[in-house]
């Protein structure tokens, strides 16, 4: 049995939290294009080369290269019998790639899950958001504060510049860390505004192939995991 899903969703959807998920229930390994960009800062390869040079120079890596790293992967021993993909495709041109890559094996995708949250929430959870160094504990200012002191601090000598979100553990000194580019609304707003431009015409894609399953992503994260349980396809 084989099963290829792809996972969608704005950032705070939960993306991360449900593929653990799907991971730990169906064996099939999580595979970011994300990662695997970032793993090819280390490697000497002509293909690694390739993608760093792209990066080096601000650009996106186009469709054939990226088309070329996702062979790569899908064709390592763990991927035999399906993986999440996350941040793939991107293009109706990557999903038709991925389509026929897969036929080829004699596989298909499974269902393409799309976890929908209003945008409004997706920035609050993205803005808000703080993490444990030590634990990888994560919590929410707006949704999650309970263990923690939260406050946004002025700048100690020039207040021209925004305030800073500093968040602790109660009771403790121990400050949590919070992605750079959260900290900036722009960047926030500025990755929201890119998923939608990025994301509408593979749903329309997507659709026409009555491959989509909508999951409402604005529930408890049990809840979120059974209604993707209860998406996927079940196969004997």
């Amino acid at each position: 049995m084989t099963l290829y899903i792809i996972l969608m969703g704005v950032q705070g959807a939960g993306k991360g939290e449900q593929a653990k998920f799907i991971h730990a229930t169906y064996g099939i390994p999580h595979v970011s294009t994300g990662d695997l960009f970032r793993a090819m800062r280390t490697r000497t390869d002509a293909l690694a080369g390739r993608i760093q040079g792209i990066l080096a120079e601000g650009k996106l890596v186009d469709d054939d290269t990226t088309n070329e790293v996702v062979r790569e992967r899908l064709s390592l021993p763990d991927a035999t019998n399906g993986v999440i993909l996350d941040g793939y495709p991107r293009t109706p041109v990557q999903a038709a790639w991925l389509e026929n890559f897969l036929k080829q094996r004699g596989a298909a995708i499974d269902a393409v899950l799309l976890l929908e949250l209003d945008l409004y929430l997706a920035f609050k959870r993205a803005f808000g958001r703080v993490s444990d160094s030590d634990t990888g504990k994560s919590y929410n200012i707006y949704y999650n504060a309970d263990g923690i002191d939260w406050s946004f601090v002025d700048h100690p000598t020039d207040k021209v510049f925004p305030p800073r979100l500093r968040a602790t553990l109660i009771g403790s000194d121990h400050e949590l860390t919070r992605r750079a580019d959260d900290g900036s609304a722009h960047a926030v707003l500025k990755r929201i505004d890119t998923y939608v431009a990025q994301t509408q015409p593979l749903i329309d894609y997507f659709d026409a192939r009555g491959l989509v399953r909508r999951i409402d992503a604005d529930q408890a994260i049990t809840a979120v995991s059974a209604a993707i349980a209860a998406a996927i396809p079940v196969k004997k």
